[in-house]
């Protein structure tokens, strides 16, 4: 996967954002400090974020919601809830893989890019617990349609990461199946 200097994380959110409908709404899980929520918000999204540590989300409740919650250990805050996007970079619980699929409304995207197994020859994250396995996203993503998928190496820093961009297809808009 090598690219230019400077094709971050934050560039994979950037290429497929333009998929997310215009000024819907978009969840940044994990959103630490909002780098993307304020890039969102600044597209014109409707953006909220979840984030355990209150202060780094601080000054972000100017953005957009801002919910702090500690969801590796407590409940899901935003039971029920979809949105148009939701952007998780970075980030790794497995247990609330299905909820963060869940969360994408139909016609939404699902932008995901964090590290995978292999990582741990370049540093950190090392533990098998917070790197994706060989194509774990396209499994938990096997519902939705993939507009793309990655998998391997990305440089300055290097590290190895799987990422992946997928809709939400609405079941009216579902490709045919081909008769047998």
């Amino acid at each position: 996967i090598g690219r230019p200097h400077g094709w971050g994380y934050i560039m994979w959110v950037r290429r497929w954002a333009p998929l997310i409908r215009p000024q819907g709404t978009v969840l940044d899980v994990a959103c630490g400090s909002g780098r993307h929520l304020r890039w969102l918000h600044a597209q014109g999204f409707a953006v909220s974020g979840i984030d355990r540590d209150a202060a780094a989300v601080q000054a972000l409740h100017t953005v957009g919601r801002v919910v702090v919650a500690d969801i590796e250990d407590g409940a899901w805050p935003l039971p029920g809830e979809v949105f148009d996007g939701v952007v998780v970079t970075n980030y790794l619980w497995r247990p609330l893989l299905p909820t963060i699929v869940g969360s994408v409304a139909a016609g939404g995207m699902l932008i995901y890019e964090t590290f995978a197994v292999g990582n741990e020859a370049f540093g950190k994250p090392s533990n098998p617990d917070f790197l994706l396995r060989p194509g774990e996203l396209l499994d938990v993503c096997r519902e939705l349609h993939i507009v793309a998928y990655e998998d391997g190496l990305l440089g300055d820093p290097l590290r190895r990461v799987q990422r992946i961009a997928a809709r939400h297809q609405p079941a009216e808009s579902a490709p045919l199946e081909s008769p047998a």
